[in-house]
């Protein structure tokens, strides 16, 4: 693959310019390209810090993909239902949905192999079964393709937003009204490519909410999903100034909890692949949570 290097790159260290360019790669993972020789400019290889001027050639491949054997493990998943086509799985918070840099082992898609007998595999060897995701600190309901006539059913149902999916957030302040709606773009944060942001020219982002129960300090709010963007509910919260309890990355400096932020999703519903019947569930608010709200209730 190549480009030319037009004038919003100029001056732009090599590195920095291609994590900017090929936005769903981090910056270590484009200096590991150029350390590997996958990089070159003007058909020759620069270094990393190597100024970029307009109208440089720039050539690079992909750094060839791990090779990983998946193997089940049983980590005690609670399945809440299961059919032919699909499967809900309650993820338990600290758990990694799957394989990634930095997690290879203990995902949910082991426990997923363990407990199941089909996945679908038309995402894949290291996203079997895996339809749409929920962060490592976030716990709550998934949906699991068993096949992929299921997998392409869900995933179109995700696309179009016939799903339903409804958060529950313990956010920091006050928020005054009873429901709202936040509407603002997202992409990776220019500043900081391990994060998202709200930026003019990204991706439509719209996110439902409504006050449950409001505390000294803290509100407790359900969210519902319109647009299932990266981080969403954490970068709009915080984009609104009400950013999660436990956040570490789009909350306060000073973070309430140990185990990241206090978010569930609690409801998910949507349409059988195979009968159109709809399907809806719910869940409990894991331990934790319920015991910080109590402790709330007596400030």
């Amino acid at each position: 693959m190549k480009f030319v290097v037009e004038k919003e790159y100029i001056g732009i260290r090599l590195d920095k310019a291609l994590s900017l360019l090929l936005k769903d790669k981090s910056r270590s993972y484009c200096l590991k390209m150029i350390e590997d020789k996958k990089v070159f400019v003007n058909e020759k290889l620069e270094k990393a810090s190597y100024s970029l001027k307009q109208g440089d050639l720039i050539e690079y491949e992909f750094l060839p993909e791990k090779s990983l054997e998946i193997e089940a493990k049983d980590l005690g998943l609670e399945i809440v239902y299961e059919d032919e086509d699909v499967a809900v799985v309650n993820k338990p918070k600290g758990l990694v949905v799957h394989p990634a840099c930095g997690n290879y082992e203990n995902t949910l898609v082991h426990g997923l192999l363990y407990e199941l007998d089909d996945l679908s595999t038309i995402n894949g060897t290291i996203r079997p079964g895996i339809v749409h995701r929920i962060d490592k600190d976030t716990s709550g309901l998934l949906m699991i393709a068993k096949n992929d006539k299921a997998s392409l059913s869900l995933t179109e149902q995700l696309k179009n937003h016939s799903c339903k999916r409804k958060y529950i957030a313990l956010v920091y302040g006050t928020i005054e009204e009873n429901k709202g709606k936040i509407h603002a773009p997202i992409a990776r944060d220019p500043s900081d490519r391990k994060k998202m942001a709200v930026v003019k020219n990204g991706k439509d982002a719209i996110t439902h909410f409504k006050v449950l129960k409001r505390y000294k300090g803290f509100t407790l709010l359900e969210c519902e999903l319109e647009t299932g963007r990266t981080h969403q509910i954490r970068v709009h919260l915080s984009y609104i100034d009400h950013p999660l309890v436990g956040d570490k990355v789009y909350g306060r400096r000073k973070v309430i909890g140990d185990s990241g932020q206090f978010l569930h999703a609690k409801v998910i519903g949507f349409s059988s692949p195979s009968t159109k019947k709809w399907l809806e569930f719910d869940s409990k608010l894991p331990d934790y949570f319920e015991d910080f709200l109590k402790t709330l209730e007596e400030i």
